[in-house]
């Protein structure tokens, strides 16, 4: 019998797989099988290695048993070492004290249900295996009759295992085999592949031989060629505790973290040892030694109980299916094989692999009335070899009739041939097998083929979908799909949601109200976007005095925070609804019937009933969804769909933007701001594709106000994002330039402009040149008036206008400054009453009516305002103490100090040039860089001078000479002004006050007043002075210096960029500013006083800036924009697989060469490969190599 030899304990392993399933309502220790996602999981993984060890310690002993015999009864065997046994196989030193002198037992015969008791277990926690590595498993030894459920709590609560969406468990030979070496490359990378893709825990033997030394081995090479963000494969080991050697040093009362583990295949014997890449052991206890089998039981009632848990994600249920894979084997494997089939488990059998497996696939395609004794005989000559003559007829006849039930049910019955049937990879031999096992159960119709798409969303297999699911068999409903595309979107499989809209989804049918809520209350906890969502109900149950239970999310809260992330200069995008008013989409929506755990998502995609108070944006909302998570390729898809996705890219670049400033995660705050980069080059691209084939409908597309953003507008978005790039591109700088020359011609000089200012005849001269022709033709007043209404003359005639209010202020400061104000400085109050006219013109100018408040904040979150009011607030300060006599001089400082500030606002001119514009930037950074400066130098100042000021003086009480001596005279050190008193050589008692009553000198520091020398210690002073200077003059100087230099560097790189998305401000200021120039520009202000007041006539100068169109002008512009983006898709499309790795990895597709153990759905390079190509393509013969590795292998 196979099962004698100690090395076959695995072929025995298998028995009823694939029971029918229960609910969950009866089950008693079931977690919540709802997980978030993956990272959580992950990370909930890794809390648990660190928090666990102090709960297990009380959990595991309390809930788990081993068991220990209690009466001693000698056997006819002997040990290894000679020694009598116990009938339970240990020796009399390995029981326990109580098992020799059992009163209650003697006279007795052994009888393990009587004389084997449960005890609390003594064995569990971590495992390291000595010398291979730092690598941590988790362990436990368990009773043969512990409850599956507590098992499953220990794996998914204390071990933060994941559940599972697929189940493999693997069955064969239990000692060492020979396969094929591609056979064994072929098996080991499609088993981890199918794991790791579909998230399956795979379960074996958990020895270090056989077919569970293979499942080891093909996890350690994906371990070593994967990296950490692929994740682990999950492989559990359900051993038997009495046959593993070594055991004793996994055996710790309050648990082993860790457990130090030898594996050692020479001195084992007749036991086996523990595979070291497997990642969790389940060690099963009856309390006897050397029997093999004894775990058999109790996985099959594991694997049983977990195929029957339900897991949920996206609305979506499905049971956990199982699959078992065979290699080689035995009389015990072809009895697993047996057993799963009978209780309805798909089997897959590798052929190639040896003795039952290819037995079984030898036969599995001949009808049932052929597979005859006499042909089975010779199978078992054939594969069995010298193992054949120990076959009775009678075994002979049983393999016989087993091998027919098992082909008669052949549906459940897939056989992996290598290089055949166009199957690849065991990976799609597997999920084959799983999806025709489930045509054969009690599904059919629309429900059949909805339970295998079920499956394969599970899997995030989008290939098996393809090429199992959506073919010519059925034909699928748009509405059909609903479920899975919910389920698809919450679980972040963008492929499927591509796949979903291949097949005839739209979005504007799936998204409604009630899905686009049920989305947002499905958001990953860990998700910043979530907490801010947390945070404003919390804010809002506060001001209503509710429980925080109490408030539902609704869609205004999210418009709350999307609001905060895309600005003020847009609207909320989902207005506040009225009482009885629920805002949806007027499309008629199908029913769709689909019961989750009880659930019932009928109402997701059932039409809502109500008022319409806004029209919703499918593509949008779903793409905002997609953006507040950071999912880049489920946003890329969905950006794809989307009709103004120019607005929408820059959009998206702004709020995550705003997103990673908050994000205190450092890789997802970098990822957001590659993406925002990503959405910024969208833009760009599609924006570039627009101008190339039409100029004026681009520009259009830059100004045109969009309803579907908050009726903002794609410049503005742009401007709002900081997205230099975009603003930089010729398109837009061209729009700018047009602006800023208004209505006349960009190729007028600006000498001309100048020239015309300054002599207004030359005007009607034709020296300036119009863009329209009939401002060319005509002249008089509308030449005048297109002229000095051009933001460009108005900026230089302003400029004039600024300088001669300087030279009036300098001068009525230094030289007409009387107690009466003259005539020259009433014309400066003048003067100034005009500017500060232009500055709350500026403060109520609204022509979106976005409101006070909105237009206030606006309004101070530019720089140049801020300056403006401190100006004006402090003349204002200085007029009134200069108009009271008593306070003349006063004022007259202030006002001088005023004039400073005037002075300063001179720098915002310069940013209309490209050369000086770029500096205001750099002196701005470098303010800054000063302020952190003045931290550390601070540091030194006070430090020198409180010593210097405590050893040199005493008792100085006068507070401005402390100030002076501690603060001002370090300070003045470090340019130079050594004090002379610092030591004795010119140290000179004439130059201070020895008690301190002269308020003009100093107090003199410590001397002998006989001699007239100091008394302090000069070398400790000079000492000091020199530490001093040495850190402060050239280690923090020079620190300084370059701070200095890298602010200059940084901004110097994008000299071009900074001042083309700059210039934008001063160019949009002075399209909206009146042509007449102060004090001139209050006849302006009485003109739109009347007209805006009194008259009633709106502003339509802003138009050029922002612009709303007509709706049929607007849709035909989108409608061109969308066939553009096509265009550039297209492009980037064919430069992607232009691209040397794309079409190395296409080679390799071709011609079967490795494929990746982590791809996500689809084939592609390995980690290794991929490594390997990407540091080969910078040579041809780089590239030829890896063509040549991949077609030869």
């Amino acid at each position: 019998m196979e099962h004698s030899d100690p090395r076959k304990a695995g072929s025995e392993q298998e028995e009823g797989f694939g029971v029918q399933p229960r609910t969950v309502t009866d089950l008693g220790m079931v977690p919540n099988l709802r997980r978030s996602n993956s990272n959580l999981c992950k990370g909930r993984r890794l809390q648990c290695q660190f928090d666990n060890p102090r709960i297990s310690r009380s959990w595991i002993p309390e809930n788990i048993k081993k068991k220990e015999c209690m009466y001693f009864v000698e056997s006819s065997k002997l040990s290894d070492a000679g020694k009598v046994v116990c009938a339970c196989g240990y020796t009399q030193e390995q029981h326990l004290e109580e098992a020799t002198k059992p009163h209650a037992f003697q006279g007795k015969e052994w009888d393990p249900k009587k004389h084997v008791q449960e005890m609390p277990t003594d064995a569990f926690g971590d495992i390291i295996f000595t010398g291979l590595g730092q690598k941590v498993g988790k362990y436990v030894r368990v009773s043969q009759d512990t409850p599956s459920s507590v098992i499953y709590h220990l794996m998914t609560q204390h071990w933060g295992l994941d559940v599972p969406n697929l189940l493999i468990s693997v069955t064969g030979g239990a000692k060492n085999f020979n396969m094929k070496l591609r056979l064994k490359s072929i098996f080991r990378r499609g088993l981890v592949k199918v794991a790791q893709t579909t998230g399956a825990w795979i379960i074996t033997g958990g020895s270090h031989a056989g077919v569970m030394k293979q499942v080891g081995e093909a996890v350690r090479d994906f371990s070593l060629s994967s990296s950490y963000k692929e994740g682990e494969v999950i492989t559990i080991g359900v051993a038997t505790w009495g046959t593993i050697h070594n055991r004793e040093g996994l055996v710790h009362p309050m648990g082993g973290f860790p457990a130090e583990y030898l594996l050692d295949e020479e001195g084992q014997g007749n036991l086996t040892c523990l595979d070291s890449n497997h990642s969790h052991f389940i060690l099963v206890d009856d309390g006897t030694h050397g029997q093999y089998g004894v775990e058999i039981s109790l996985r099959t009632k594991l694997e049983k109980f977990i195929s029957e848990q339900t897991k949920e994600r996206g609305g979506v249920a499905i049971k956990i299916p199982i699959v078992c894979v065979v290699l080689e084997g035995g009389p015990g494997t072809l009895h697993t094989i047996y057993n799963a089939i009978t209780n309805g488990t798909p089997c897959v059998i590798v052929e190639g692999s040896g003795r039952v497996a290819d037995v079984i696939a030898q036969v599995a395609a001949l009808p049932v009335s052929e597979i005859t004794i006499s042909l089975i005989q010779q199978k078992l000559s054939m594969f069995f070899q010298e193992m054949f003559e120990t076959f009775t007829e009678s075994r002979i006849i049983e393999w016989t009739k087993k091998i027919q039930d098992i082909v008669r049910r052949r549906q459940l019955l897939t056989v992996f041939r290598e290089g055949k049937d166009g199957q690849q990879d065991v990976d799609v031999a597997i999920l084959q097998a799983l999806l025709k096992a489930s045509r054969s159960q009690d599904h059919f119709g629309h429900e059949n083929w909805d339970h295998q798409l079920k499956l394969a969303v599970a899997w995030n297999r989008v290939d098996i979908a393809h090429s199992e699911i959506f073919t010519d068999e059925w034909q699928w409903k748009p509405s059909d799909l609903h479920p899975t595309m919910t389920a698809a979107l919450i679980s972040n499989k963008p492929e499927f949601v591509k796949l979903f809209l291949e097949n005839g989804v739209r979005l504007k049918e799936f998204v409604t109200w009630d899905t686009l809520l049920y989305l947002y209350e499905n958001l990953e906890p860990s998700c910043l976007f979530h907490c801010k969502l947390q945070k404003v109900l919390a804010e809002e149950s506060e001001r209503l005095a509710c429980p925080p239970a109490a408030s539902r999310l609704q869609m205004h809260h999210v418009a709350q925070v999307l609001r905060e992330l895309l600005g003020d200069s847009t609207q909320p995008l989902y207005p506040r609804p009225r009482h009885g008013d629920r805002p949806r989409l007027s499309l008629p929506v199908p029913h769709i019937k689909i019961n989750v755990q009880g659930v019932s998502l009928r109402s997701l995609y059932k039409r809502s009933t109500g008022h319409i108070t806004f029209t919703m944006d499918p593509v949008r909302d779903l793409l905002i969804w997609a953006i507040v998570q950071n999912r880049q390729e489920l946003a890329g898809i969905i950006w794809a769909q989307s009709q103004d996705c120019i607005a929408a890219a820059l959009a998206c670049s702004k709020i995550l933007k705003e997103l990673s400033k908050e994000e205190e995660d450092t890789d997802s705050s970098e990822e957001m701001l590659a993406l925002a980069d990503e959405f910024e080059h969208r833009a760009i691209g599609v924006f570039t594709e627009c101008y190339r084939k039409d100029e004026e409908r681009a520009q259009k597309l830059l100004v045109r106000v969009s309803e579907a953003w908050g009726k903002t507008t794609c410049l503005q978005l742009a401007l709002e994002a900081k997205d230099m790039k975009f603003v930089s591109h010729g398109g837009i700088q061209a729009f700018l330039t047009k602006v800023w020359w208004g209505q006349l011609c960009v190729d007028n000089g600006l000498w001309r402009v100048i020239l015309c200012m300054l002599a207004f005849p030359l005007l009607f001269t034709g020296l300036i040149s119009f863009r329209e022709k009939r401002l060319q033709a005509v002249g008089g007043p509308a030449r005048a008036r297109a002229f000095f209404s051009a933001p460009v003359v108005i900026f230089h005639v302003n400029i004039l206008s600024y300088f001669a209010f300087l030279c009036l202020f300098a001068y009525v400061l230094m030289v007409d400054f009387q107690p009466t104000p003259s005539c020259c400085e009433c014309l400066i109050y003048l003067w100034l009453f005009s500017l500060v006219c232009e500055e709350t013109r500026q403060l109520f100018y609204d022509p979106d009516e976005c409101g006070l408040m909105k237009m206030a904040s606006l309004y101070f979150s530019d720089f140049w305002n801020k300056l403006d009011v401190g100006a004006i607030l402090l003349f204002i300060a200085g007029l009134t103490c200069r108009l009271i006599p008593a306070t003349l001089y006063p004022g007259r400082v202030i006002l001088s100090l005023d004039f400073i500030i005037f002075c300063l606002r001179l720098m915002h001119i310069f940013t209309v040039s490209k050369t000086l514009g770029p500096k205001i930037i750099i002196v701005k950074r470098m303010m800054k860089d000063v302020f952190f400066f003045l931290f550390l130098l601070a540091v030194w100042v006070v430090s020198f001078g409180v010593a210097k000021q405590a050893i040199l003086i005493h008792n100085e009480n006068r507070v401005d000479w402390i100030f002076r001596g501690v603060v001002y005279h370090s300070y003045l050190t470090i340019f130079g002004q050594i004090p002379a008193y610092i030591d004795g050589v010119n140290f000179n008692m004439d130059q201070c006050s020895p008690n301190g009553t002269d308020p003009y000198k100093p107090k003199c520091p410590e001397s002998d007043e006989t001699r007239q020398v100091p008394a302090f210690p000069q070398w400790l002073t000079v000492l000091l002075l020199c530490l001093y200077l040495l850190f402060t003059n050239i280690l923090l100087l020079n620190l300084l210096i370059a701070m200095f230099n890298y602010t200059f560097q940084e901004v110097q790189e994008h000299t071009d960029q900074i001042w083309k998305f700059q210039r934008h401000d001063l160019i949009e200021e002075y399209h909206g500013r009146p042509p007449a120039p102060p004090p001139f520009i209050l006849l302006s202000h009485l003109q739109l006083l009347i007209k805006r007041v009194v008259l009633k006539i709106p502003a339509k100068r802003h138009r050029q800036l922002k612009n709303k169109l007509e709706k049929n002008e607007e849709a035909a512009l989108l409608s061109w924009e969308i066939y553009l983006k096509e265009n550039y898709l297209q492009n980037q499309q064919y430069q992607h697989h232009q691209r040397p790795e794309q079409k190395i990895q296409d080679i390799s597709e071709k011609y079967g060469g490795p494929t990746a153990l982590g791809g996500r759905g689809t084939s592609g390079p390995c980690p290794v490969y991929s490594t390997a190509l990407s540091r080969s393509m910078k040579t041809q013969e780089g590239i030829k190599m890896q063509i040549s590795a991949i077609i030869c292998p």
